[in-house]
């Protein structure tokens, strides 16, 4: 049997980082499954799911944690089995002039709604012909069945004048 895991990790971006990762991993019979990461303002974040064998796990977990003297900082979680509700997915872009709460607000927006973000990509980026920043996000959602997309549009519409709100099918 063999137990999923879910690992984020933190640290300096630094050559070899992932690799003594995978190596931790691999030292266990771990399989690494899937994952995203990335270098962000000199850090490097990332999360992906591992599967290992129910005698390695206490084992790859101690072995994870002693990554620290590395400056490498991991969490792992077990993850759940539980059966997941139907959702359909969607794509959100949104483009409009940047401001410090947007995210919030869009957040707030999509959560009133019983929306879930299965994933979200932001920038700001510099207008052009302007010296004015616009924010730009693109957002995987889960939606169930029930959820009213033209009252989610019209209340992401409705945030700011200057918002441009896509709605798609993933498919």
């Amino acid at each position: 049997m063999t137990t999923p895991l879910v690992i984020t990790v933190i640290s300096a971006d630094k050559p070899g980082l992932v690799e003594s990762l995978a190596q931790t991993i691999n030292r266990h019979g771990g399989n690494w499954l899937e994952s995203r990461m990335a270098r962000m303002a000199g850090q490097f974040a990332g999360i992906l799911r591992v599967d290992v064998g129910n005698e390695q796990l206490d084992a790859l977990r101690v072995d994870l944690e002693e990554l620290t003297h590395l400056g490498i900082n991991v969490q792992v979680a077990i993850s759940g089995q539980a059966d997941e509700p139907v959702q359909s997915t969607l794509i959100l872009n949104l483009v409009g002039n940047d401001r410090a709460g947007i995210v919030h607000e869009v957040s707030r927006v999509l959560a009133s709604h019983g929306v879930n973000v299965e994933s979200l990509e932001t920038e700001c980026v510099p207008a052009p012909m302007s010296a004015d920043m616009l924010f730009k996000a693109e957002a995987r959602l889960g939606v169930y069945p029930q959820t009213d997309l033209d009252a989610l549009r019209d209340a992401l519409e409705n945030l700011t004048d200057d918002l441009m709100v896509e709605l798609r099918d993933a498919d």
